[in-house]
């Protein structure tokens, strides 16, 4: 008996139109393949402008435009709407007021201040001297320019301020130029932070901490140089050498017996 492949070769043979057919077929699939191919060439040719960027999956592009979303919206502008603007740098007179703004608090954000932070910028730039500007004046300007329902100002309200402290600082100049030289006293300075409050000694303290005058059992819990002796001042320990107390010979028949004879 023949197998599959024999009868299948058979009829083959026995129909030779057949085999003229799968060729024709196959040289159409040939030539349908070679036309793709021209097509897309002539496609390619015909926007070779368009960007790299079309031709990323589908995620990718969408992760892009949530990021530019997110940094359009963090500086105040549409993504390409109307009325869209470049990103503005910060006057160094604004940086200065998110630097004292945030001064303290960890939860700040930087656009408003409260009266504390208000009150240590104009101390820490010199807009408080003790004469013309006191810290009841700032504290009074402070609460004229904000609103009644707020503890905190705006930026918008802090340059108010300013010009109403300049007003008084300096009144032989005019409103601009005075509020020109508060602002240069402000412009690029950042909070003073003071360091590490030193204890200050006295006399009744360093009497009570002089170890070389402690009597008693305290005095054995320190050696000559002040130094605390930990465990063996506070407790008696017992010795189990086997000497009798007070000998000043301990170990010396040892070392007898250890010299040559």
């Amino acid at each position: 008996m023949g197998t599959a492949e024999s009868k299948k070769r058979k009829q083959n043979s026995a129909n030779p139109n057949s085999i003229h057919k799968e060729i024709h077929s196959h040289n159409n699939n040939m030539a349908d393949q070679k036309d793709n191919a021209h097509d897309f060439k002539v496609q390619t040719a015909k926007h070779s402008n368009m960007s790299t960027a079309s031709m990323r999956p589908p995620s990718e592009q969408s992760r892009d435009r949530a990021s530019k979303r997110l940094s359009s919206e963090s500086n105040g502008n549409n993504d390409g709407g109307v009325g869209a603007s470049t990103p503005v740098e910060l006057t160094a007179l604004e940086e200065s007021f998110r630097r004292f703004a945030i001064h303290g608090d960890t939860r700040a954000t930087g656009k408003e201040m409260h009266g504390k932070n208000w009150s240590k910028l104009c101390k820490d730039c010199n807009v408080i001297d003790g004469k013309s500007i006191t810290l009841t004046d700032v504290d009074i300007v402070f609460t004229k320019v904000k609103k009644k329902t707020c503890r905190n100002i705006t930026f918008d309200e802090f340059k108010a301020a300013l010009g109403e402290l300049a007003k008084k600082k300096y009144k032989e100049k005019p409103a601009e130029e005075a509020e020109a030289e508060v602002f240069k006293l402000i412009e690029g300075k950042a909070p003073v932070i003071s360091g590490v409050t030193r204890a200050v000694a006295s006399p009744t303290v360093s009497r009570l901490t002089d170890t070389s005058k402690f009597t008693g059992s305290h005095k054995e819990r320190f050696d000559n140089s002040g130094r605390g002796k930990g465990k063996a001042g506070r407790v008696d320990v017992v010795d189990t050498s086997g000497y009798v107390s007070g000998y000043k010979h301990a170990g010396s028949y040892e070392k007898k017996l250890a010299k040559p004879m």
